[in-house]
């Protein structure tokens, strides 16, 4: 079976059911996304290098994991689930904000996503699906926006769009 992603509008409310493909085409239809976070107790965030099999921003770094929700599920129950698929652990989450953004992410297709950003804690090594996911790193906020500075092609376009709202929002929590 087609996975299916939300068309929304500018507002997030629901337009549309869109094959996820599909969707990504064509310059990309908005459709709802979310992006996790997970911190450890030292304020460093795990990132994760992005399969060679991924259907978009293959091999590059991004957050913790990132995906969407299906038609008729929650976003934060999706951000969940995926994040026990992805990474092969779950915790609790709180959304910490959301932002609109559209990137060219290779392969002729476009991310035009309303991006719910979860942030979670968890203080142990994930256990990484290799489909999804072919290596992983803990950094702090403020060396990873360094490295990002340094070479932002080496980082998922959501990454680098949104870091600065990150580091902005994790302080905030403290």
């Amino acid at each position: 079976m087609e996975t299916q992603v939300i068309l929304v509008d500018d507002n997030d409310n629901q337009i549309g059911i869109e094959e996820k493909i599909r969707a990504h085409q064509d310059g990309g239809k908005l459709h709802r996304a979310f992006s996790v976070f997970v911190f450890n107790d030292k304020g460093e965030t795990m990132m994760q290098k992005r399969a060679p099999t991924k259907h978009s921003a293959r091999n590059i770094w991004s957050n913790t994991c990132c995906s969407h929700p299906y038609p008729n599920e929650a976003t934060i129950t999706a951000a969940r689930r995926r994040l026990k698929e992805e990474m092969g652990f779950d915790c609790d989450l709180k959304e910490a904000f959301h932002f609109t953004y559209k990137a060219d992410v290779g392969q002729g297709l476009t991310e035009h996503e309303y991006d719910h950003v979860f942030f979670g804690f968890y203080g142990k090594d994930p256990k990484p699906d290799p489909r999804e996911v072919s290596d992983w790193k803990w950094v702090g906020l403020r060396d990873l926006k360094k490295e990002i500075a340094k070479d932002p092609k080496k980082f998922s376009p959501w990454v680098v769009m949104s870091i600065n709202r990150v580091i902005e929002a994790y302080e905030e929590m403290q």
